[in-house]
Order: structure tokens, then C-alpha cells, then sequence
């Protein structure tokens, strides 16, 4: 063993000299620059997300540690540390010569291998060499081997990294990526883990148990092995007495105290998030990989999440988001064959203030659990949407006012239609079927004449289609692309079919409450954003998407859709059940999709915009002869299925809300009817495909 250690020194001070030398040169040359890696290492932290107001809504992490200063480190700690693992670390240098020696006999005395000689700073390197390898198993394997030449080139980076950081430095270094078990790195982890507290408020007792680990987190593991980790204690203690660190009284004292853990287990990720804001926390992590404002590569972006150390402070208001979960939870149960989402945004700004579903996040399918986010899109963690309805026609009213439509263009609108001829960006839409494709409305007595504010109130289904045959299909597409709908929710490109109008085209909560925030404010339309802003842990600001806001449609066609919006509301709109508690004023719009699979009510204050889904979490429940949260439906629409709920959520999001008005165009109501058509109860199936449905 004198001659290895010997040979061990030589290769060291020689590392092109013989067999060693040469197996060590390959790794060892380079070193005259220690990498930054070392002084420095990249450590992964765990990153917080919090809400608006500040509240953590969930902590995620690859590895649970929290960097801490020399300062911020209780001093107990550091020298408790130092005296079990390296008592003469502030005497000796890199290596420990002594330490070899000594570990020599011991070892050859008992002839095992029970007593190492790695100094502190060498133990330091190795972690490292470690936390770089990362997730990637043959790395840490490789990191971690005891052959000769690994420990000469641990042995020349330790050399070099005392000459260049003071004792202290590498001290803290090492305390902040040492493993202490239970997935906890790092003292200030470790301090959460067993004790609930941080790291410069242990007591000795404390600041020895989480010492004594070092050597072994498994063997004494507080938690698992009391007995042995308070026996392990006990030495750290006796071993800070020996050096003077600490008083006889004071061991003494240390020696006697329970274990006293506060055990904590381990909370990471977004399934730990507050209930119900575990799907914003997912949002939150696909924007981070997904935006170029994080990094210009996907592998940037996945390091800046995996590295963490962030405090991301998000848009989620709390109040809002208990206001949307309380909503679908109340009128919608877990175990229900349907599920509802709720998506809040407020207008002008983009700002993703809620999002809610029924249905918790987890991976416990016995539970109804889903990790599915049914608010968004397929490429930020949703589905791949659902038909919204007729709460897609005031985009095509949109269109047709900013052509220069009237408010008070009035069509025909027959009780059926074939689908007429329509032009599109790249040419001609024909119904050439056989049968062609007829499109109804929703019962035998809805037939026109109508104009646009009956024809919205009612959701008649011919008088859209005619609009639409009249500005054409590029023109609906353009300004479904001014208010953020540039693909269908699953990624897929919108098609121009006359269809769309009636709402075949799947969308998300989120795309269509973002719509609707746009009616709200006066046609600016803002991309979703769902991070205020972001954090080092050191406190340096990380740059994050800065909000796009732009005009989609003049203020002129904002007031008349207001106007048209708010009619669906009111007297015999179809959404006329729906006022809030308070009387203010409101607009919205309901819809039911082909086979009453998907029903929805989308509406508005100017403070807020609320879109609300319910429908089978797949798409393929027909909410015919259906009961939800104890009750049986004939048949679910938008007004009685969603609608309701969006009333109970505006409710208690809007509580002690000033009153805002909606800014409103003067449009005169049309002239007596002497049989006014009226909403009613059928399907509106048409004679041949599929055409989207009305209310």
C-alpha cells in the first residue's frame, strides 16, 4: 500500500512517466486552466412557481437543491462537515500526505479498505465530475470509478483548485452539491428535507445529523434507521469537541436531544401544484421549453428548466383560479362520463388568469386523474380541442363588419340551405356532393328574414352561412388569424369550408377565451401570456416573452359585436338565463357542437373573459340522456350545460368588482315579425355530413 501511494504521488508530479502516467495523461493534461465548471459548477436548483400574488404554486426540480452563500450556511454546519469528513482541511492542501499515510495503516492493520484518504476538496471534484454527467447512467458510472488514473486527475484538478479559490470558497462549493439522501442536495435541501427549516437555523444536533450522512445517506438514513443515524450524530459531536469546536456543555447538550426530524417528503413537480393550478404549472413548463425568448435551441431551453435555480412569477390571479375551479368542480363531478374546462384572460393584455378543469391532475387513472391539460392546445400539453360551436359565428360577424358589412345586414336565412358556391384564399369552394350538403337551423321555425343582432341571439345557422358566402371563406380565415386561431388545436391547418362558421374546426378553452378577451377589449387582440416575470435565484432578471398586442379589428366593429353579444344575453337570446348577480353588463355567446359532443358559453365583461367547455375529455360522449353531477338531461346545450357554470365563475371572480360598461353601437332593432322564429330544442343535424351545430 506505501508503494501505491507512492506510485500514486509519482503520477501526480509525473504524468507522462511510465504506464500510470500514460493512462493518466489522457484524462489529466489540460488542467494548467481549470475549467469554470469546477470553481463555479452549474449547479441544477429547484425552481418556483408562483402565482400572482406571490404564493408557490409548486416547486420542480431534477435535483432538489437550493444554492446558498457562506453567510446563509449555519456555521455549525460547516464545521461539523469539516470535522467528520476532513479535520485538517484548513491545514493541509490538496492532499492530505498524512491523511494517505494514515489511512495506509489503518487499512493494513485491518486489512479492509474501511478508512479512505480523499481529502474534502478532492471529494468536491469528484461530485462534480458527478452533477455533470447528469441523468445519464454510464456518466455517473464512469464519474464514479475508482481506478488510477480517474484519481490522479481528480487528484492534479484538486491541486489546481486550491490555488486558485480560498478554502472557504471550496468549503461552501461542497456544501451546496453533496448528497444527503431522500433526493435532497445540498445543506439547505437537506435542512428542508429532515428538519423543516433552513440550514442556518439548525441546532449542533441538527447540523451533526445531516454531517454524519455524507458518508453513507442510505445506512443512515434519519427517517429509516434512527438508531444508526443518532449513533452516527453522536460521532460528528464527539468528533467537534475533540477539535474545540464545541464545548463539553455543549456536546453534551447536542448528545442528549431526540433526533427531532420534521420530515418532509420530497414535492416536486407540477402534481404537487395547489389544487387545480397543477395544469397552469404544465402550461408554465411547455412555455419555458417552447418559446426562443428561453433559448434559441430546444436543447437551451430544456437545460435552463433542468438546470432550475428560477422563481417564475406567473399571471395566475389566485382568487380567479379558485373562482374557475370552484365552477367546474361544483357543477361537474370527478366520476362523471363528461368533464368541464374554464379558461379566464384579461382583455388588453393577454394574461392568463385562471385555468380549470374537472378532472385533477395526476397519473392515477382509478382516480379520474389525467395529466391532459383540455384547456389548451395539443402542442402545450392539451388534446386536440373540441368543436366550439356557434361560439365561432361572432368571428365570422367580425369579418363580415370589417368589409364593411352593416350591423343591420339582413339575409333571407331559410329554415335549410345547401351549402353554396364560396371563394377561398387559393380559389373556389363547391358543394359537389351527392346529395349536397344542406345546413339547418336548430328548429322548423327559424326562418328569416333575420339581421345580424336577431340572427346572433338566435344562433341561426343559415344566416351565417349566407355572410359567409358573401365575404368569402379567406376572409373568415384572415380574422380567425388576427385573433390567434392559426391552426386547429391539434396543430393542424384550419381548413376553408363553409363549415366553419358553425364551429367544426376543434379549439381550445384558452384560444377561444383569448377571442373573446379581444371583443372585450375594443378588437386589440393579445398573444396568451403566462409569466410576469422571471428570476435567478441570485436575483438577476431572466428575460421572458414580452406580451404582443396588436389590432385585429377597429374600435367601430367592437361596439357593434358588443352590442350583437350582449342581445345574446338578454330577453330571448340564447344565453338570456345567464346574468350575474351583481347586473352588470355582459356579452357572450353560446355553442353545442355536431351530436351535442361539446357545449360551450364564452362571454365577457371588460374586465374579464371567460371561456367554459364541457363534453367527453376524448370527444366522443353524446350528452344526450345524460346525467351530470346528479342531474338528468334531455339534451345539453350551451346555455344549460356550460352556461352556468361560466355564471358561477364570472360570479365569484367579478365579487367587488367595479361595474365597467361595454362600449356599444347604435343598432336599431328590425322591424315587428309577424311569426318571429324562435331557438328551439331539435338537433339541426344536417340531411348529409356533418355541419356543426348553433347554440
Amino acid at each position: 500500500m506505501s508503494v501505491v501511494s507512492g506510485v500514486l504521488l509519482a503520477g501526480v508530479a509525473l504524468p507522462a512517466a511510465g504506464g500510470i502516467g500514460l493512462a493518466a495523461k489522457g484524462t489529466a493534461e489540460g488542467f494548467d486552466d481549470i475549467p469554470d465548471d469546477f470553481k463555479t459548477p452549474p449547479l441544477t436548483q429547484a425552481t418556483q412557481i408562483f402565482d400572482a400574488k406571490g404564493g408557490l404554486i409548486a416547486k420542480v426540480y431534477e435535483r432538489d437543491r437550493t444554492v446558498l452563500t457562506a453567510d446563509q450556511m449555519s456555521p455549525f454546519m460547516r464545521q461539523a462537515q469539516v470535522d467528520i469528513e476532513d479535520a485538517r482541511f484548513y491545514e493541509h492542501g490538496a492532499v492530505d500526505l498524512k491523511g494517505i499515510l494514515r489511512a495506509v495503516g489503518k487499512n493494513a492493520e485491518s486489512g479492509t479498505a474501511s478508512q479512505g484518504a480523499s481529502t474534502l476538496t478532492q471529494q468536491y471534484v469528484k461530485n462534480v465530475n458527478v452533477e455533470n454527467a447528469g441523468d445519464d447512467h454510464d456518466a455517473v458510472l464512469e464519474a464514479q470509478r475508482k481506478t488510477l488514473g480517474r484519481k490522479i486527475q481528480e487528484l492534479k484538478v484538486a491541486i489546481k483548485l486550491e490555488e486558485e479559490l480560498p478554502k472557504d470558497q471550496i468549503l461552501t462549493n461542497y456544501l451546496n452539491i453533496t448528497f444527503y439522501g431522500n433526493g435532497a442536495y445540498g445543506v439547505e435541501a437537506a435542512s428542508q428535507r429532515y428538519f423543516g427549516k433552513n440550514n442556518k437555523d439548525l441546532t449542533i444536533a441538527e447540523a451533526a445529523t445531516l454531517a454524519g450522512l455524507v458518508q453513507n445517506p442510505s445506512q443512515y438514513d434519519p427517517k429509516l434507521h434512527p438508531v444508526a443515524a443518532q449513533k452516527r450524530r453522536d460521532t460528528v459531536i464527539d468528533k467537534m469537541l475533540e477539535n474545540k469546536h464545541i464545548t463539553a456543555d455543549q456536546a453534551k447538550e447536542a448528545k442528549a436531544a431526540p433526533l427531532g426530524l420534521n420530515y418532509r417528503d420530497p414535492q416536486n413537480g407540477c402534481i404537487t401544484a395547489k389544487a387545480g393550478m397543477g395544469f397552469f404549472c404544465d402550461y408554465v413548463r411547455h412555455v419555458v421549453k417552447q418559446d426562443p425568448a428561453f433559448g434559441k435551441s430546444a436543447e437551451e431551453r430544456k437545460k435552463l428548466w433542468n438546470t432550475g435555480g428560477l422563481n417564475i412569477y406567473t399571471t395566475l390571479d389566485p382568487d380567479k383560479q379558485a373562482a374557475a375551479q370552484d365552477a367546474v368542480s361544483s357543477k361537474v363531478r370527478v366520476t362523471d362520463t363528461v368533464s368541464a374546462a374554464a379558461t379566464m384572460v384579461e382583455p388588453g393584455t393577454g394574461k392568463i388568469l385562471a385555468m380549470a378543469q374537472t378532472r385533477p391532475y395526476g397519473l392515477v387513472k382509478e382516480k379520474n386523474q389525467t395529466v391532459v391539460n383540455l384547456n389548451v392546445d395539443a402542442a402545450m400539453g392539451g388534446g386536440n380541442g373540441f368543436q366550439p360551436g356557434s361560439t365561432f359565428k361572432p368571428i365570422v360577424a367580425a369579418a363580415a363588419l370589417e368589409a364593411g358589412l352593416s350591423p343591420t345586414q339582413e339575409y333571407s336565412s331559410p329554415n335549410s340551405l345547401e351549402y353554396p358556391t364560396m371563394t377561398t384564399c387559393e380559389g373556389t369552394w363547391k358543394n359537389e356532393g351527392r346529395p349536397k350538403t344542406v345546413v339547418p337551423n336548430e328548429s322548423a321555425r327559424e326562418k328569416g328574414p333575420y339581421q345580424l343582432k336577431e340572427a346572433m341571439a338566435l344562433s341561426v345557422n343559415t344566416y351565417f352561412v349566407q355572410m359567409e358566402q358573401e365575404i368569402g371563406l379567406c376572409a373568415v380565415k384572415q380574422m380567425a388569424n388576427k385573433l390567434g386561431i392559426t391552426t386547429k388545436a391539434s396543430g393542424k391547418p384550419l381548413e376553408e369550408v363553409p363549415a366553419m362558421a358553425l364551429g367544426v374546426e376543434e379549439m381550445s378553452p384558452l384560444t377561444m377565451a383569448n377571442v373573446y378577451a379581444t371583443f372585450a377589449a375594443e378588437g386589440t387582440y393579445c398573444s396568451p401570456i403566462a409569466i410576469n416575470k422571471i428570476t435567478t435565484v441570485e436575483g438577476k432578471d431572466v428575460p421572458v416573452p414580452a406580451g404582443h398586442c396588436e389590432k385585429a379589428f377597429s374600435e367601430k366593429t367592437a361596439q357593434a359585436l358588443n352590442t350583437v353579444l350582449n342581445g345574446v344575453t338578454e330577453n330571448s337570446g340564447t344565453g338570456a338565463a345567464l346574468n350575474l348577480e351583481d347586473n352588470r353588463q355582459i356579452a357572450g355567446k353560446t355553442g353545442t357542437s355536431d351530436r351535442k359532443r361539446a357545449a360551450w358559453f364564452n362571454g365577457y365583461t371588460p374586465q374579464l373573459a371567460t371561456a367554459v367547455w364541457l363534453g367527453g375529455p376524448a370527444g366522443g360522449v353524446e350528452m344526450r340522456d345524460i346525467t351530470i353531477n346528479g342531474k338528468y338531461h334531455t339534451e345539453v346545450f350551451g346555455a344549460d350545460g356550460p352556461g352556468p357554470i361560466w355564471r358561477d365563475a364570472m360570479n365569484q371572480a367579478l365579487r367587488g368588482a367595479p361595474k365597467q360598461s361595454l362600449p356599444m353601437a347604435d343598432i336599431p332593432d328590425p322591424a315587428p315579425r309577424s311569426d318571429p322564429g324562435k331557438a328551439g330544442t331539435g338537433t339541426g343535424s344536417p340531411s348529409t355530413t356533418p355541419s356543426g351545430s348553433q347554440h
